[in-house]
């Protein structure tokens, strides 16, 4: 059995679980402060359509990012729905092998299994590439775009290609791939609370006061889209 050098023991082990626990800390004054303003209170008597109300629309404001038909963007483009799906889920799997990967190997040692891992690396690292070019070359998108966007998206590209690399966890040939990815992993977590990457922390707040504002006021939601008066 080959034996892990101290430095990746040290990127696999302690420098995973203090990023873990950086971004955990961060987030936890980060919706403490979130918290501390007080929710705005309706001031008009209900105006919601028949079963509809606040909660059924905060329920349903929370549930869209399920329900792609239900936004008018992404049901106009829903190839950029698949994008979305495929990144989020790379990204959420890669986290997750960081995990998985120095305690309970076993469980993603299979051949079919580090297959899909690394179909799905490719696939978010495409995606990825993707988005990237699309900032710089859409007028529209690159207008409202920050520095951070395009090291976000740079950042997460590289991550999935050193993700792709080390799914195998084949230590006996190489620990560089492994290196790369628990210190990109580190680098990731450590940085994401600080980036426009976590609006998903702001998510379900902003989805939950939204829905329940136009539930009781009769503007949410639209199950199926509105039929266009014909010309």
């Amino acid at each position: 059995m080959h034996e892990t050098s101290p430095l990746l023991h040290f990127a696999e082990d302690q420098l995973q679980i203090f990023a873990l626990s950086f971004m955990t800390i961060v987030y936890f004054f980060k919706i403490r402060w979130i918290l501390k303003f007080p929710a705005g209170k309706e001031r008009q008597k209900t105006t919601s359509l028949s079963g509809m109300n606040a909660k059924k629309g905060a329920l349903q404001s929370l549930l869209s990012v399920a329900t792609p038909w239900a936004l008018g963007s992404y049901r106009e483009h829903p190839w950029m729905y698949v994008q979305f799906v495929v990144f989020h889920i790379a990204v959420a799997v890669s986290i997750a092998m960081s995990v998985i990967m120095p305690y309970w190997p076993h469980l993603i040692a299979h051949p079919a299994v580090v297959l899909a891992l690394q179909v799905t690396f490719a696939g978010g690292f495409l995606v990825g590439l993707l988005r990237l070019i699309r900032r710089m070359t859409n007028a529209h998108v690159k207008a409202i775009t920050t520095p951070d966007d395009y090291f976000s998206l740079l950042l997460l590209c590289v991550w999935m290609i050193f993700s792709f690399l080390a799914a195998p966890n084949n230590r006996a040939m190489s620990e560089a791939p492994l290196l790369a990815y628990f210190i990109l992993t580190a680098f990731f977590l450590i940085y994401v609370p600080f980036s426009k990457i976590s609006h998903y922390i702001y998510y379900p707040f902003a989805r939950y006061y939204l829905g329940r504002t136009l539930g009781h006021r009769g503007s949410y939601s639209m199950l199926k889209p509105a039929a266009q008066p014909r010309s």
